[in-house]
């Protein structure tokens, strides 16, 4: 079964979410994140993906004390990113109850930095962010494209060990329009043992059916819950597998 991956992203505080990545579009659905953190854990989920809004714009960490307030009110599996840039930020986020890290922009930026951490680390606590537009690598909060192709860019990152991507087709997210489930066919047909997170676009239970039919080993989502679109007690029913029957 693929595994389910709710999100938090804050700002100033707050649950929001963003539609393209754009800060103008943002919308707040909760003021308490570890209510919702709690909610979640409640609800069956292990595992919980919690973006920086603020630091991915400011490029350091901001919300580190979010961060462990949620760790310690739940026993959920927390992957953090947004704003991770500097040594000082990834200890910061283990410190403060990461059991992963996302790399983002700093894997475009500075990628001895990022391999350092992996060979620090090891390759099961790093998430490399490969968040994509019109087939390059954004950086910094999505508001800047970089040079990198995307599949040469997963290639240089899987030869040096990553094994965990967070792949986000921004022109999907927060759109509720579907995911980029050819995208992410594609990834997995050229890295077959990687441990794929596809993002973006995810609208309803069903978005999760194809992207676990299609073989993809995770999936985030965030709009759909806040808004009521996914049906969680079948989803968490175990009925989202390759087997079950049309």
């Amino acid at each position: 079964m693929i595994e389910l991956i709710p999100a938090i992203d804050i700002i100033e505080g707050r649950c929001v979410r963003l539609t393209k990545g754009d800060y103008a579009t943002k919308t707040v659905y909760r003021n308490d994140p570890v209510a919702v953190a709690q909610e979640l854990e409640e609800a069956g989920f292990t595992r919980l993906h919690v973006v920086d809004l603020d630091g991915a714009k400011s490029r350091h960490v901001v919300n580190l004390p979010i961060l462990r307030a949620i760790t310690r009110a739940t026993a959920l599996t927390v992957d953090f990113g947004g704003g991770v840039k500097t040594d000082e930020d990834i200890t910061k986020a283990f410190d403060n109850g990461a059991a992963m890290v996302t790399a983002g922009s700093i894997a475009v930026t500075c990628p001895d930095t990022v391999n350092r951490w992996l060979d620090t680390y090891g390759a099961d606590r790093i998430i490399l962010g490969a968040d994509t537009r019109n087939g390059k690598i954004s950086i910094n909060g999505w508001k800047e494209d970089s040079e990198e192709d995307i599949i040469p860019f997963l290639r240089k990152y899987v030869a040096a060990g990553v094994r965990h991507v967070l792949c986000t087709e921004i022109s999907k997210d927060g759109t509720l329009s579907g995911p980029a489930t050819d995208l992410y066919r594609r990834i997995m047909a050229e890295f077959p043992d990687m441990r794929l997170i596809a993002s973006g676009g995810i609208s309803s239970n069903g978005d999760i059916e194809e992207l676990d039919k299609a073989g993809i080993p995770a999936v985030v989502f965030g709009k759909a819950y806040y808004e009521g679109r996914i049906d969680v007690r079948r989803l968490m029913s175990g009925k989202n597998t390759k087997n079950e029957p049309e």
